[in-house]
Order: structure tokens, then sequence, then C-alpha cells
């Protein structure tokens, strides 16, 4: 406003009228940055809290802001994005590891929520992978079977045909 040729007079008798009627509410709009941006972008406290800070929230208000979300949340949120972010990924078992933890560090998540996270849904992946092979092996094996059974039935049809008696 002050840009536009205000006084500061004015400007601070809005900003006291906006503040009575409840137009500008730093905790409602500190809240409302949390859940959005969590739930949105999956990111964790520590980055919350500096997205706040840049943009003039009071410590105190962040605080506030950041309790509200619960370490199991965090720690949920960091599991959903690894696993989605696992799904387009290739490679190496560590080289995953290495860039799966430094994007949930670069999201805000600690190292031990971030390394958790990674270890728990790479075990998830693995015993998946493993039941599907043992799954593929005994389809494999059913297969197999059906198709010798076939072959069986088709070499009896097969001898039957020329044991009947109308053939000469």
């Amino acid at each position: 406003m002050t840009k536009r040729g205000i006084t500061a007079e004015i400007v601070d008798e809005v900003l006291d009228r906006y503040d009575e009627v409840g137009i500008i509410d730093d905790a409602a709009f500190a809240r409302a940055w949390v859940d959005s941006r969590h739930h949105g972008k999956g990111l964790a406290r520590r980055a919350l809290g500096q997205e706040l800070r840049r943009r003039g929230v009071d410590q105190e208000v962040i605080e506030g802001a950041l309790a509200e979300l619960e370490p199991e949340t965090e720690e949920v949120t960091a599991r959903e994005l690894v696993e989605r972010r696992l799904r387009t990924m290739r490679g190496e078992p560590e080289e995953l590891f290495r860039k799966l933890v430094a994007m949930l560090a670069r999201k805000g998540y600690p190292p031990g929520i971030a390394i958790r996270a990674v270890k728990d849904v790479i075990a998830r992946r693995s015993e998946e992978e493993e039941a599907f092979a043992g799954s593929r092996k005994v389809v494999r094996m059913r297969i197999n079977a059906e198709v010798d059974w076939a072959e069986t039935m088709e070499a009896e049809a097969a001898e039957a045909e020329w044991d009947r008696p109308d053939r000469v």
C-alpha cells in the first residue's frame, strides 16, 4: 500500500481492521499451509517450517501448526511417497535406496524416518516379488500338468480310434 502512496497511518488502520474482522489470521494460514503442502507435496515438518518462516509467520504460530501434524502421519506419507516413486524406478537396490532416501531428505524428512520408510517399502516389494515368482511357478506347474493330461487324453483317443471295430 505504501508503494501506491497510501500513508502509514491509513495502512495501520486498515490492517488493524482486517485483524479485528479476522481476515488476517496467521494461525489459520499456517494450519491450511501445513495441511495443503503436506498432503499435496508430501513435505515434512522441517520443510514446512522453513516455508512458513520465509513467508514471515511467527515461530510460535509455526510450532502450533506443525503440532497438528502427527508423527505417524508423517511416516505414512513418507512410505506412500517411496511406493509411488519406486513404481517408476529401475536400477540396482543400492542405487534405488540412495535415490529414495535423498528424495525424502529434500522434502524435509529426518534421516531415521527416511531410511526406515525406504527399507520397509523395499522389503515389502521384495516379499511381493518372491510371492509372485512362487505363484508363477505354481501356475507354470499347473499348466504343465494340464498339458500332460491333454496329451495323454489325445494319445488315448487316437489309440481308441484305431481300436474301433468299424476301422480296418
